[in-house]
């Protein structure tokens, strides 16, 4: 009898550590096509339901975003279409689009064409950055892993070219090109999410032009510094010589929060130290999560929408949050 409840106790064990692994385990990438996407509605601060404002931002929106299995999420960059159409891109290189909640349109997903890693390492699949050029269409992706950034045809049909850049050698492989922004005059920035050797601050990189182009360059180092304890996940250029920076923090006790920060690059020079001055933050009572995504969007009557989401890393205690805010005209 005693021999059989401990064989009991151990298959009920081993079935729950199953069922545990079965939930960490990332899930095989999204296939090509038409996917199922959901969007609940959620208030900005549960203990506050009608709150409108969350630091400079005026809140907008918020939504949870929820496919039918486990292959959907991931999702740690994003950019707005001009015709309104959210494209979204996940740690397995796989862009998924889909319209703005409310609004009608297509939902689909597609695998970016896979590049020839160098001999000894794994295929690029640790998409973390992307921006969009809205007139050309053309997308640039940056991997973590190989250091890498990527520029693909607008249908996302081929990778037009890569480059890798010696500036990113000694960066952290999963702490790298977590940040990628377009800004108006042509040029590119990145910033390293990870510290590089002693600096606290974070490695950014000015481009010139197109950092996949041989005849760009090599970029101009300067150092971002964000808030105490966080780290630069997603950047995006607002004009008038602005940038906005998200930075998130894990914590024990805190769990996920976030900061969004603005950093003037009006005045941008090699070794410059570019602070950033906090203007929203994310943390409980308010929806927080795993933040890594920003975008912005400009709207018919030119009012600038910034939208911000979140990683849930296929993992049963993060979620896939969207959010919607409005900048004021001060920035």
């Amino acid at each position: 009898m005693r021999l059989l409840i401990v064989s009991l106790i151990l298959a009920l064990a081993l079935a729950a550590f199953g069922a545990v692994w079965e939930t960490l385990k990332k899930p095989e990438p999204l296939a090509d096509g038409p996917i199922s996407l959901t969007a609940l509605p959620l208030v900005l601060d549960s203990s506050a339901p009608a709150r409108t404002t969350l630091g400079q931002l005026h809140f907008l929106g918020a939504w949870e975003l929820a496919g039918k299995n486990r292959s959907f999420g991931g999702l740690s960059a994003r950019q707005i279409r001009p015709d309104g159409t959210i494209w979204s891109l996940n740690d397995t290189a796989t862009m998924v689009a889909f319209p703005q909640p409310g609004a009608p349109g297509e939902t689909w997903a597609k695998r970016l064409p896979e590049q020839k890693p160098p001999p000894g390492r794994k295929a690029p699949e640790d998409s973390e950055s992307m921006v969009l050029d809205p007139v050309t269409g053309r997308i640039w992706v940056g991997f973590e892993l190989l250091q890498r950034i990527c520029r693909y045809a607008p249908d996302l049909g081929r990778v037009e070219r890569c480059r890798d850049w010696p500036e990113m050698r000694k960066w952290r492989p999963t702490a790298s090109i977590e940040s990628m922004a377009h800004l108006p005059d042509g040029r590119f920035l990145v910033i390293a999410e990870g510290v590089v050797g002693e600096n606290p601050g974070r490695d950014v990189l000015l481009f010139a032009g197109d950092p996949v182009e041989p005849a760009t360059p090599h970029p101009v180092r300067m150092h971002y510094l964000p808030p105490v304890g966080y780290d630069p996940t997603d950047a995006v250029a607002i004009g008038g010589g602005k940038l906005l920076v998200l930075n998130r923090r894990a914590t024990i006790y805190d769990g996920f929060t976030a900061i969004i920060t603005l950093v003037d690059i009006g005045a941008m020079k090699p070794g410059a130290i570019l602070p950033g001055k906090e203007v929203a933050r994310l943390a409980p009572p308010v929806l927080s999560d795993n933040f890594e995504g920003l975008a912005l969007e400009r709207g018919s009557n030119g009012q600038r929408i910034l939208w911000v989401i979140s990683d849930d890393n296929h993992l049963f205690f993060e979620r896939t949050l969207l959010l919607k805010f409005a900048l004021p005209t001060s920035f």
